[in-house]
């Protein structure tokens, strides 16, 4: 799992492999290593916030609450702050 540059620029979080059978639990110890990150991630009810993209193996997670996408070995999480704009 690798959390974008712009995240990390609050609280440093190397890339990690950790052992998750979904993608929230995955989050969760991800987070651990870093709780300060958390609120960055997270809102107030669990969710993933606005301002953060979740992507599973190149794909955009579109579903913010329940994150309960299964995980295999070897697959890729990126997170990252969706930047809008122009």
């Amino acid at each position: 799992m690798t959390f974008a540059p712009h995240l990390r620029r609050h609280v440093d979080c190397p890339p990690q492999v950790v052992a998750a059978a979904t993608l929230r639990s995955a989050l969760e110890s991800a987070l651990l290593a870093a709780p300060t990150l958390r609120h960055y991630v997270f809102d107030e009810q669990d969710h993933i916030r606005k301002h953060v993209a979740v992507f599973l193996n190149g794909v955009l997670v579109r579903d913010r609450i329940r994150l309960d996408a299964p995980l295999s070995d070897g697959d890729k999480i990126d997170v990252i702050q969706a930047l809008s704009g122009g």
